[in-house]
């Protein structure tokens, strides 16, 4: 490539000065000759601004290259310290896939999915409503799931935290798969998603879906909620079905909308606050029984 620029160079240096001879031949042969070597020392000029800036490209795509292999083998770190003994070290992992997932966007749906599988691992605390029913003794304390509970409690604070909320501009609605998994106080008020799938979940203490823009269908099938469940305002644009969930506490509903679809093959809450709308044209599994659904009041 040098070699081409050299002869270019040449050649327009040889052209430009018999030009200039011949258009002006009274002109003195220097200023024809100076001229010449400006016109080639133009093309060398502009040869080395094209190596500067493909060698900024390439060195762009280097440090790109090395900052992807980083974000790796810290993803692979910290997922592998997730199955650390030490709870400080699994809080630790957690804060660091988190991190990822903010730095590096590609990684976001990846880092939840991690999250969900970690709260989707068996658990059993004496603390808990169905654990303490399960035995007629007092609940003792474990420290050893006191510790856990810790982790847990992380874990779905920060799915809450990376999802995408208020003016925050994020395009992507992030899908969550929380089947069988055993949740306490878990929030997703104001965050927009794509699909929930929570089948089998068990939501202890006030579960908060309040303002929640949910995408895709919501799947609460076989879930179970021994506290209070706040819907006030959520959004199910994909569907939502409580196919044999189990209510034990209060339902609030006021202002929340559902389309698609929503299934209703299940006993309705003993205490409903407020009234779910379905949109015109949604499809209705199940009986409604008394559910406070305005489409479907008589």
């Amino acid at each position: 490539m040098l070699l081409v620029t050299l002869l270019a160079a040449i050649l327009v240096t040889v052209v430009t000065t018999a030009v200039l001879v011949l258009v002006e031949p009274a002109a003195p042969r220097s200023e024809a000759v100076r001229t010449g070597a400006l016109s080639g020392g133009a093309v060398i000029a502009l040869y080395a601004l094209w190596l500067n800036d493909r060698r900024r490209r390439i060195e762009e795509a280097r440090h790109d290259l090395e900052g992807e292999k980083v974000a790796d083998e810290r993803f692979a770190r910290s997922v592998e310290l997730l199955g650390n003994d030490a709870d400080q070290v699994r809080v630790g992992a957690l804060h660091a896939l988190a991190w990822l997932a903010g730095s590096t966007p590609r990684y976001k749906q990846t880092v939840l999915d991690v999250l969900c599988a970690y709260l989707r691992r068996p658990f059993e605390h004496p603390g808990l409503p169905d654990a303490a029913e399960a035995s007629d003794a007092t609940p003792q304390r474990d420290p050893v799931a006191d510790r856990e509970r810790e982790v847990r409690l992380t874990a779905q604070r920060l799915i809450t935290d990376l999802l995408p909320w208020g003016e925050d501009r994020d395009p992507r609605a992030y899908h969550l798969d929380l089947t069988g998994a055993r949740l306490e106080h878990f929030r997703l008020e104001g965050r927009r998603i794509g699909r929930l799938t929570a089948r089998g979940a068990r939501f202890h203490g006030i579960t908060r879906l309040s303002q929640l823009d949910a995408a895709k269908p919501v799947w609460l099938t076989d879930a179970v909620f021994s506290g209070r469940l706040d819907m006030r305002d959520a959004r199910f644009h994909g569907g939502v079905s409580f196919r044999r969930a189990t209510f034990g506490g209060e339902v609030a509903l006021a202002g929340a909308t559902v389309a698609s679809f929503v299934d209703l093959t299940t006993a309705a809450p003993g205490t409903q606050v407020g009234t779910m709308r379905a949109e015109d044209g949604t499809r209705v599994e199940g009986a409604p029984g008394r559910w406070a659904v305005e489409a479907l009041a008589p």
